[in-house]
């Protein structure tokens, strides 16, 4: 398995032979409903669009995981396996081969990898998005995804699973309490499903945010924190920082 880190919550997963791309935010800013003065990202290194893509795997509706430019970019006839929510966004462009998962609901794609939709972030008061849990079927490695650090005690049904990418880092509004979950969501999950290897999403990277949000964000916790917390409970999990845009190669040990 490799992984490629695109900043943000953008990941390109290499797994059983195929090329998936996770939640692209890839090209030009992030805005959230063209309101600028609110909240705008943007990337202080370009990436490149990654070639022969096989599949586009979308977790939210919400800009930062279906992000309208970059989904413009590329080819409509990519399949694309996407939350209900993220569904109407690639409909509305145009996207011709679309799968949309609820929550416990699976598709095995090109016959080599099972995918899972789990119950993942919560928003607003009536709609939760996707997590997703993914299984090479042949080798049988595993991974597991949520961008905002929600995760659902049926989870434990799927252990264990051999990589986890979910926010080890909080980060919350001034006065107005938790955007994301990181530390303690993280260990609570590490605890559920044993993985070898653990990854941050959703901070960092070669990106710089401004607007009224950005400016009443705080971030706590991170790597060095979850890795003294494993430690005091002897768990064997890795936590992994990975440098935004290199190939990473997951060394994993095999199933006994």
């Amino acid at each position: 398995m490799y992984l490629t880190w695109l900043d943000s919550n953008s990941w390109l997963i290499e797994m059983a032979g195929l090329r998936i791309l996770l939640d692209p935010w890839l090209v030009g800013p992030l805005v959230f409903g063209n309101a600028t003065w609110f909240f705008k990202g943007e990337r202080t290194v370009e990436r490149s669009i990654p070639e022969n893509i096989d599949l586009i795997l979308l977790s939210q509706g919400l800009e930062d995981h279906t992000h309208p430019p970059t989904l413009k970019q590329l080819d409509r006839d990519i399949p694309v396996v996407a939350s209900p929510n993220a569904a109407k966004v690639v409909e509305k462009l145009g996207y011709t081969k679309i799968t949309i998962l609820g929550h416990g609901e699976s598709i095995t794609f090109s016959d080599k990898v099972t995918i899972i939709a789990t119950p993942g972030s919560p928003i607003g008061p009536m709609l939760v998005e996707n997590g997703y849990f993914l299984k090479d079927k042949l080798s049988q490695t595993s991974l597991y995804y949520e961008p905002h650090g929600y995760h659902s005690p049926t989870l434990k049904e799927l252990a264990p699973v051999d990589v986890v990418i979910t926010p080890i880092t909080d980060i919350e509004v001034f006065l107005l309490g938790t955007l994301i979950k990181g530390v303690n969501s993280a260990l609570e999950l590490i605890e559920w499903l044993r993985p070898q290897v653990i990854m941050n999403t959703a901070a960092g990277g070669d990106v710089k945010f401004g607007g009224l949000l950005a400016s009443a964000l705080r971030a706590s916790g991170g790597a060095a924190e979850l890795r003294n917390l494993l430690a005091q409970r002897n768990l064997k999990t890795r936590v992994i920082e990975v440098a935004p845009g290199k190939r990473f190669e997951v060394e994993l040990a095999l199933s006994s």
